[in-house]
């Protein structure tokens, strides 16, 4: 299997690029060059947003391209017009963001999605930019031969965005943790390698259209998440679980100074813990258990001397220290406001 990857060497598009070649697949990367591509796979350079950027990709055939642009969808629209007519199918990695706000709890493929978004767009926002990104790919090569990946929460190796990263490297710092509770909140999110391994089995069956791509709702909750922190790291870290009204009290934002949590019974939690999934389940996907992905993530960060790539562009995540403290000494043990 002959495979295209615009990207390629950091995150989800490093972990189809190594999923591709340990199946013997011959795989192609095209970037700037700022990073090496996995061993084994062949480097065409070139900048997607230069004038005549993609002149590397002038020449070749390939029975896909994986997609995983996340800016102006114009990016998207150029590429897959220029490759249509020699590549077998334009898998795009998009997001469960294009749906419109808020969707239902238990919202599936066709739930409403954003709109105004539009193929060959310059930047706006990150849904429509996502979604533009998949009309894009659809006018090039029509529904049959397009295959959109809404992921949701991705973590794992290769993570640049420090959602993980943050509260490994908070926890390994030991001490008491806040803890966002409850800790039975479901949580949802896809591995970066089941996420690969999901779009080239897709690719082999030839599977086409938008299907909703991370883990069954449920798959793992906040406690079990940060335990699993305190057990690889060894740091004896003590997890002071904390209500979320008393996060909210003290202005703490969810999602970006929590990383991953986001309150119960919140719009927010409906649309990124929330999705419908059975469609990819059906059709191969797998998902493993959580305390494989945060060991592997640690094993990562100590292999690379414990500091995570930052993807550039990208909002800091996380919690300064000297709020955490203020919260945790005025808070009881049950995590109510003294």
């Amino acid at each position: 299997m002959r495979l295209l990857i615009l990207g390629g060497t950091e995150f989800a598009g490093r972990a189809v690029a190594e999923a591709a070649v340990g199946r013997g697949w011959e795989v192609t990367v095209f970037n700037r060059g700022r990073h090496e591509p996995p061993p084994g796979a062949r480097l065409l350079r070139g900048d997607r947003t230069a004038p005549g950027g993609t002149a590397a990709l002038a020449a070749g055939e390939w029975d896909a391209v994986v997609d995983t642009w996340s800016a102006a969808p114009r990016a998207v629209h150029e590429s897959a017009r220029l490759l249509a007519g020699r590549a077998g199918r334009y898998v795009y990695v998009s997001s469960c963001s294009v749906y419109a706000w808020a969707p239902d709890p238990g919202y599936d493929e066709g739930a409403a999605l954003v709109q105004d978004a539009a193929a060959d767009a310059e930047h706006t926002d990150y849904p429509r930019d996502k979604r533009g990104g998949e009309l894009a790919a659809q006018a090039a090569f029509g529904t049959e031969r397009s295959l959109l990946v809404r992921s949701g929460l991705i973590l794992g190796r290769y993570e640049n965005i420090h959602r993980l990263p943050w509260w490994l490297d908070r926890i390994a710092r030991g001490g008491p943790v806040l803890a966002p509770g409850p800790r039975d909140l479901p949580l949802q999110y896809v591995d970066v390698r089941d996420l690969a391994e999901w779009i080239l089995g897709a690719v082999e069956r030839g599977l086409s259209g938008p299907y909703n791509l991370m883990s069954p709702r449920g798959h793992t909750t906040m406690g079990e998440l940060l335990e699993a922190c305190v057990r690889v790291t060894g740091s004896g870290a003590r997890l002071r679980w904390t209500a979320p009204e008393a996060i909210l009290g003290a202005g703490i934002e969810p999602w970006t100074q929590l990383p991953v949590w986001v309150p119960p019974d919140s719009d927010a939690h409906a649309a990124l813990h929330g999705a419908d999934v059975s469609r990819a389940v059906r059709d191969g996907l797998r998902c493993r258990p959580v305390a494989e992905t945060v060991a592997d993530t640690w094993d990562w960060l100590r292999s690379i001397g414990g500091k995570a790539p930052r993807r550039p562009g990208r909002p800091r995540v996380g919690l300064d220290p000297a709020v955490e403290e203020k919260v945790l000494a005025g808070k009881s043990e049950d995590g109510a406001v003294r």
